[in-house]
């Protein structure tokens, strides 16, 4: 074991909060597999051996955007060839896919359309729920619904408040990227700021609704970003209490427009898992959401301190438009056999991370889920 995941692992049982700079020092550490074993302990005292997931659908519902971020495949301008926006009918039917498949979640992001009214969005909300009341709606990052406000001239506090009477559960927490200024102006200068980010989601906490929050790495950002986007994370949580779970998002170079950017490779990807569940000591979830990092990486992060692995997904296009080579969806009886030959406990949730069904361990002969 090394010095520093010596000196971390006795803070921790001291019941002390570890620093920045010992956040750091673990990263730029090589001892994989030191920073795992602990990581998988403090997840084993918060979590015990179950890991998460739902059956959800994801539903991109417009590709076109006003941003045009760097690193960002999925973002299309007006006229260009690829770019589309489902209608209402096209938005119900999959709903309905998605609720006769058994889907507890349906999980509903989109690009920032140049034309849309946001009475469009609350129609959409207003219409989802009414034919599908028992699904929850997990929908729209701060950043749309910063933008929502701008289009509408209303403020963000009647934004939450209108969404959420038409039946908005919470919000998946996208958009964060890096929040630092210098790596946000370089990768997505036309987003809203970090500070705004932190902003919107607070009101989105304030406004009664639990969001998630993620962190795109791997492009250009070092080892200092990472540990001071989860420091601003850490200090809003500790204010509000509204994060459900984190989300590291690893970056995916293909048609994207960041110069030489690869995308964080396997170890890198493990250790940014443990460490994220190290340092967030007030996240009660942290998510390997296997759709950017692959199924095999997906799996052997639940060793690293991982609880969450997301959900069955359906039609994800966001990571897939910038070269994800993930499967589109997982059934059930996969993730199942993911968790489970983790040495796992598989636990169904819904969005709000309540218990729907605890399975067995492992499968005996002739049982069947």
């Amino acid at each position: 074991m090394s010095d520093i995941v010596a000196q971390v692992r006795e803070k921790i049982d001291q019941g002390q909060r570890i620093s920045d700079a010992d956040a750091l020092q673990l990263f730029e550490s090589d001892d994989l597999f030191g920073i795992g074993q602990l990581a998988a302990q403090v997840n084993r005292e918060k979590n015990g051996d179950q890991v998460l997931f739902n059956v959800n659908r994801h539903l991109n519902y417009t590709n076109f955007c006003v941003n045009q971020c760097k690193f960002c495949a999925f973002c299309h301008q007006a006229g260009e060839a690829g770019g589309y926006t489902y209608n209402l009918s096209e938005i119900l039917n999959k709903a309905a896919e998605a609720s006769a498949a058994g889907a507890t979640e349906l999980h509903m992001v989109g690009g920032l359309h140049p034309e849309l009214p946001f009475e469009f969005y609350l129609r959409m909300m207003a219409t989802i729920k009414a034919n599908n009341p028992q699904m929850k709606i997990k929908a729209f990052t701060a950043v749309e619904i910063d933008y929502f406000a701008k289009i509408s001239e209303l403020p963000v506090e009647e934004v939450i408040s209108e969404l959420k009477r038409l039946g908005l559960d919470s919000t998946p927490g996208g958009g964060a990227e890096i929040l630092g200024a210098e790596v946000r102006n370089q990768i997505c200068p036309e987003k809203i700021s970090g500070e705004r980010w932190l902003e919107v989601t607070e009101k989105i906490h304030n406004g009664g609704l639990k969001s998630n929050a993620t962190m795109l790495y791997g492009h250009v950002e070092q080892y200092a970003d990472r540990v001071d986007h989860m420091a601003k994370l850490r200090e809003l949580q500790d204010k509000t209490g509204g994060f459900q779970a984190f989300i590291p998002l690893a970056f995916q170079p293909d048609n994207t427009r960041i110069p030489n950017a690869k995308g964080p490779d396997g170890i890198d990807s493990l250790k940014t898992l443990a460490i994220s569940r190290i340092y967030l000591d007030n996240f009660q979830h942290i998510k390997a959401y296997w759709v950017m990092l692959g199924l095999k990486i997906a799996q052997v992060a639940l060793a690293f301190g991982v609880n969450d692995l997301d959900g069955t997904v359906v039609e994800e296009k966001i990571g897939h438009d910038a070269g994800a080579d993930s499967p589109q969806e997982l059934d059930k009886a996969e993730i199942l056999r993911q968790i489970r030959n983790a040495g796992k406990i598989p636990v169904e949730r819904n969005t709000h991370y309540e218990q729907v069904r605890v399975y067995a361990a492992a499968m005996c002969d002739g049982q069947h889920d």
